[in-house]
């Protein structure tokens, strides 16, 4: 069996989840968004942020949701301090100590949709500064797949598809049909 030999690993596309209860706050955190990671090339539509009550005590209700993708593609080590940023920006929209916009970025592979988190788990990995890999969703037989621990709005069918169309886009700016995986 040959030896594993280290390469340079495979740019990501930084997808960035956010959710607020006032809408009308979306267009300054784009804004300061854009300026932190560069241009904007998709935004969702609003989607319910169907998550448990968890954040409703700071946050309010109900929630909303879009999704931000880029057009920079980016290292994949720079998650744990796109999310260190994302965290500062997130302390920018906040009042009263409470935070008004809730900031969570990600990465996308070919193969695989990656969120950071700075809560450790069994299934997360720790990167550096505090902050884990969370292995949220794999790519199988044409379609982003969710693992047991995958929280329940990434494995819905609303949020798979919009990462579908997500992954199309990087597909095409890997240059690769979007059926091709990397070699291993």
């Amino acid at each position: 069996m040959p030896m594993s030999i280290p390469r340079k690993p495979q740019l990501a596309k930084l997808v960035v989840s956010t959710f607020m209860q006032d809408k009308h706050l979306f267009q300054e955190a784009v804004r300061v968004l854009s300026e932190a990671f560069g241009s904007v090339d998709m935004v969702s539509p609003w989607l319910p942020f169907d998550q448990t009550d968890y954040y409703t005590a700071e946050m309010g209700a109900p929630l909303f949701r879009r999704f931000i993708s880029f057009d920079k593609l980016i290292q994949q080590d720079d998650l744990a301090d796109i999310k260190r940023h994302a965290n500062d920006l997130e302390g920018h929209f906040s009042k009263h100590r409470k935070r008004l916009v809730n900031i969570d970025p990600g990465y996308m592979l070919a193969e695989r949709f990656v969120l950071a988190s700075g809560k450790n788990f069994t299934h997360r990995i720790y990167l550096r500064a505090g902050i884990y890999a969370d292995l949220t969703l794999i790519y199988q037989k044409d379609r982003f797949r969710p693992m047991d621990w995958t929280y329940p709005d990434y494995a819905g069918e609303t949020v798979i598809d919009l990462l579908q169309s997500i992954r199309e886009k990087y597909m095409f700016q890997l240059g690769r049909s979007g059926d091709q995986l990397p070699e291993v």
